[in-house]
């Protein structure tokens, strides 16, 4: 339901995504070899079971193109194929990437899956433990943007099996380490269960990704001990999870990221509010996705640059040429100099 992107013109965004038309996450081995069948719904998901299974699995990313939309996106019957010889499949949920339930439902497919948003401490019944990780979200806050319901608080919301929208549940999880790394785990889990004579390859390619993890949640420990409690503004909820892990508080008016991720016309009385909030120069940081826009958005954004406040795109799939781990890096390195400034 988002719009195109209009008038936010990202002249790197538009290479990436001729760049970025492949099937195959970018480090899967190829279609058609020996190693197990395992299909991602979004190369952000291909990529990392990639780096899980390593030789032994054979990644299909269903999307892995910048300028396809996951909340969009119509399958095909060669997407219905691929699900059906998969062995794992590893999609988001929370409504994100529904049409991976219905190609599992139209091949018959009795692959194992793994579902990325039952492994964030925010979603209601979550499959995961407080483990005592440190995990600070505002929550106060983040109820501005719709993005955060616990203890099952889903407004009524249809929850079956993590595939149906949850008013009030962001699912961009994967913009949270910690929340990947709990999918890693699965991940290993299953390409255990399925293929244990490569146990241990499984758990040393786990074990390295955990380092990596631990990598990334430091760098953003970094930007909390000195930008904790400093205020960013974002277009739509995809990045709020890392920003929230930075220490850092989310002041969206919650009416304009729901208009604008729901693909509708921001309220006159929100624009305004927001154009306010951004012009009195206390937003540090405005996010921008830079795979969507429209009229709105280019609004807040070029008040931003009036008002000296930096502007970090951001996207949904990882670019070509990149893993997980380095466009996040990527992201947490750019957020921090954004907020030196």
């Amino acid at each position: 339901m988002h719009k195109p992107l209009a008038s936010l013109s990202l002249a790197s965004v538009a290479v990436l995504a001729l760049a970025g038309c492949s099937t195959t996450s970018g480090s899967a081995a190829t279609e058609g070899g020996d190693g197990l069948s395992v299909v991602a719904s979004t190369n952000v998901y291909g990529d990392i079971a990639s780096r899980i299974g390593g030789d032994h699995v054979d990644v299909t990313s269903i999307i892995s193109s910048l300028s396809q939309d996951p909340h969009e996106y119509e399958a095909s019957a060669s997407d219905q194929l691929t699900v059906k010889k998969a062995k794992l499949i590893v999609e988001n949920g929370g409504g994100y990437d529904s049409y991976m339930e219905s190609l599992r439902d139209a091949s018959g497919s009795d692959a194992a899956v793994v579902t990325a948003v039952e492994y964030s401490h925010d979603y209601p019944g979550a499959k995961v433990e407080d483990d005592g990780h440190e995990h600070d979200h505002d929550h106060e806050d983040s109820e501005a943007d719709g993005s955060d319901t616990h203890e099952g608080e889903a407004d009524g919301s249809d929850t079956h099996e993590g595939h149906d929208h949850i008013e009030g549940f962001n699912e961009h999880v994967w913009y949270d380490p910690h929340t990947i790394e709990h999918v890693a785990e699965a991940i290993a889990e299953q390409l255990i269960d399925l293929d244990s004579a490569n146990k241990a390859d499984y758990e040393q390619n786990l074990a390295d990704f955990q380092k990596d993890i631990a990598g990334l949640e430091d760098s953003l420990a970094t930007i909390k001990s000195a930008h904790e409690g400093d205020k960013v503004f974002v277009t739509e909820p995809v990045p709020v999870y890392l920003a929230e892990s930075a220490g850092l508080v989310n002041v969206t008016p919650e009416a304009f990221s729901e208009a604008v991720e729901e693909g509708q016309d921001v309220p006159p009385a929100t624009l305004l509010d927001a154009l306010d909030l951004i012009k009195a120069g206390d937003v540090k940081v405005l996010f921008a996705n830079a795979q969507t826009g429209g009229a709105e958005t280019t609004q807040v954004i070029d008040a931003a640059k009036d008002a000296g406040t930096a502007v970090q795109e951001v996207t949904e799939l990882v670019p070509d040429g990149k893993t997980y781990i380095t466009w996040m890096q990527d992201n947490i390195t750019t957020l921090a100099g954004n907020l030196d400034k």
